[in-house]
């Protein structure tokens, strides 16, 4: 049972107060990527950097970020502005509030276009970052989006907001409150609704062909998309159309295959041949039938779960008006999927269509066995208690999204105090968090500076092979080195807030490179943190917090002085070269940190010792499927591989273990025969 708007409203409150208060942060901070979270999960923006600037009184000036380098967006610049009220109740935001809210943003993107303007701002803060940004790299902008983010809820007599011009650049206004941010998380976590009418907004119906059996269960087509039309939906409906496993990992390569924008340019009447099309999911369509021949006339929640390449290669020339794609024709296959059974089936579909990339194919959806394990790791392990209490906690690891609050709708009110008490919000995470954590550990703080999604790819990859090599390796004490690297990295951010030197801004950058500082350094040292100890106490020693706020100040000088050409430190934290920078800083490590360290023998044989032990667990858990299938089961299966003729004579003596015709015991490795 989905909780309402004001409860859901209150308990996003009180997370943003506990969070900020238990890491010394500004509500504002906290509130702005919380909220931007849901709005990359929604495909909205490609990442959301903090760039807060609030002008001095009576200019009416604002702005609170941006959703990255507007070249990363195909050409798309956007601008986001905070709306945050901290009543208990929701508060109303009505038409004349939400105009003056976006009043104030307009007047920074022209002011931003203003040198005089642009001069008098201090060079090291995130507003004069922003600004300079927007006026580098104007002439890559296409059009702007103007993003307002608010907990409270927008008046229902406001529809909209029509669409302005600047500089012959279209300006575009979205509004998120609380009630549909509330929408969004509660109708299916995360999938807003998508509703495309070919005939009415596009201007066409499409051919169909069914590829399905009338009396089937099941309902798929094919059809031709001209280039224009798929263009156009996608110049509407943005990265919201992108399945999310597709989008993190069109992220992850760069948004435009070169093949396919040659073939688009110079050889556009063959695209149909080169190019192997779109894969594509919606809940229901609308179709019709004119002199016999089915057309598809409307989508609702449509999905491309392939093809986000082809997808975002034909949206930029369809936004370059030089490229003609009236020779242009896509194949799209098209499956109607049952929304109960949407999260089950669409990640099959797309790693099915993907296969010829394997890379791809490992997309991490959350149902991957990696996320599967660290989800029962945190459901079953519990945390030492770190005051002496006897209460002992967990950290609760969000695979998919909304298992916290599915967890919770249910309970009673005494169930949900324990259920709190047991999985304090403090020591929540998610597969973001959780690559965040791991990434900064691996030397790629240029990477999580890149945000979620993008650092998520990068993890995904990483972590997807080395899950593909050795799944054994992903085991307790790799869990519990998992939430050590997170009470650092929760600890870091604490401490950098608590710094007499830190002035507000960059926080996240600053946390992210200190850490892969100490853990760079320590490496070069042929040394290791004790994650251990960390986990056993839940909290870092008064010597680690010591030597993280020297590198931390260290790395905070390096973030605010970019080299020439570059003025936005957000996108400075970005650059490789930026990483290598602070890699090469000497810094003088305390003698009681380094006497924490272990060697990196000692850390290995802990993870060889804890390998051998999920090894034994794994082997465990088979003869215990093979126990719980029943003797009957593997009868029936041998009798039907013998008649088939598909067994060897090694399979048919496991098979003969299995279905008890031998009196031996089902082993985790199969015997020789």
């Amino acid at each position: 049972m989905a909780i309402g708007l004001n409860q859901f409203g209150k308990e996003l409150l009180q997370d943003i107060l506990a969070e900020a208060d238990a890491a010394g942060r500004f509500y504002e901070d906290v509130f702005f990527e919380k909220f931007c979270e849901y709005l990359i999960d929604a495909g909205e923006l490609v990442t959301a950097d903090r760039a807060a600037y609030l002008g001095p009184p009576n200019t009416g000036m604002r702005v609170d970020g941006y959703g990255g380098d507007p070249r990363d967006a195909s050409g798309t610049l956007s601008l986001i502005i905070a709306d945050f009220n901290q009543a208990e109740e929701v508060g109303r935001l009505i038409g004349s509030d939400m105009n003056a809210i976006f009043q104030r943003l307009s007047r920074f993107l022209r002011k931003a276009m203003d040198i005089e303007w642009r001069n008098r701002l201090e060079e090291t803060s995130s507003g004069f970052g922003l600004a300079n940004l927007i006026d580098q790299h104007w002439k890559s902008v296409t059009r702007i989006r103007m993003f307002l983010v608010s907990n409270r809820e927008l008046s229902e007599r406001v529809d909209g907001r029509e669409a302005e011009e600047f500089d012959g650049r279209i300006i575009t206004y979205s509004v998120w409150d609380i009630r549909r941010l509330h929408h969004f998380v509660t109708a299916g976590h995360g999938r807003e609704k998508i509703e495309i009418d070919l005939q009415v907004d596009f201007g066409r119906a499409l051919p169909l062909l069914p590829a399905h059996l009338p009396a089937g269960d099941y309902e798929s087509y094919l059809a031709v998309v001209p280039g224009q039309t798929l263009g156009a939906i996608y110049d509407k409906w943005g990265a919201r159309l992108l399945e999310q496993n597709v989008r993190v990992f069109l992220q992850a390569r760069g948004n435009v295959n070169k093949g396919i924008r040659n073939t688009l340019q110079n050889d556009p009447s063959k695209f149909f041949a080169y190019n192997n099309g779109i894969t594509a999911t919606a809940e229901a369509v609308t179709t019709e039938k004119r002199s016999g021949q089915l057309f598809l006339t409307g989508l609702k929640n449509f999905q491309i779960v392939n093809g986000g390449q082809t997808t975002a290669s034909i949206h930029l020339a369809y936004r370059n008006n030089k490229d003609d794609l009236s020779h242009v024709f896509v194949q799209m296959k098209l499956s109607i999927v049952d929304p109960k059974l949407s999260d089950e089936i669409v990640p099959k579909i797309s790693e099915y269509a993907n296969s010829q990339n394997r890379v791809n194919a490992a997309d991490f959806f959350s149902n991957h066995p990696f996320h599967v394990r660290m989800e029962e790791f945190s459901r079953r392990i519990y945390a030492p208690s770190p005051d002496g209490t006897f209460r002992q906690t967990k950290w609760f690891y969000e695979r998919a999204r909304g298992q916290y609050a599915d967890a919770i709708s249910l309970l009673t009110q005494a169930q949900r105090k324990k259920f709190d008490l047991e999985n304090p919000r403090s020591q929540f995470f998610s597969k973001t968090d959780l690559a965040k954590y791991i990434n900064v550990w691996e030397g790629h703080p240029d990477t999580v500076s890149m945000g979620a999604q993008k650092n998520f790819a990068q993890f995904a990859s990483d972590v997807g092979q080395a899950w593909g090599k050795n799944q054994d390796s992903f085991n307790e004490n790799y869990y519990r080195e998992v939430i050590a690297k997170a009470i650092v990295f929760k600890s870091t951010s604490k401490i950098v807030s608590n710094q007499p030197w830190y002035q507000g801004g960059y926080r996240a950058n600053i946390v992210a490179y200190a850490i892969a500082k100490m853990s760079h350094d320590v490496t070069q040292m042929k040394r290791a943190v004790d994650l251990e100890v960390v986990w056993k106490r839940q909290a870092i020693s008064s010597s680690m917090e010591a030597s993280l706020a020297g590198v931390a100040e260290k790395v905070h000088e390096v973030l605010i002085k970019p080299p020439p050409g570059i003025s936005n430190v957000t996108e400075w934290a970005k650059k490789q070269a930026c990483w290598d920078r602070v890699r090469s800083l000497a810094i003088e490590w305390r003698v009681s940190f380094l006497e924490e360290l272990v060697t990196q023998e000692q850390h290995k044989s802990t993870k060889r010792n804890a390998q051998k032990e999920q090894k034994m667990l794994n082997g465990i858990e088979a003869q215990a499927l093979v126990v719980k299938a029943g003797v009957m089961y593997w009868k029936k299966a041998l009798v039907w591989g013998k008649k088939n003729k598909l067994l060897s004579p090694k399979d048919i003596g496991i098979l003969n273990v299995a279905a008890g015709t031998t009196r031996q015991i089902p082993s985790a490795v199969p015997a020789h025969h």
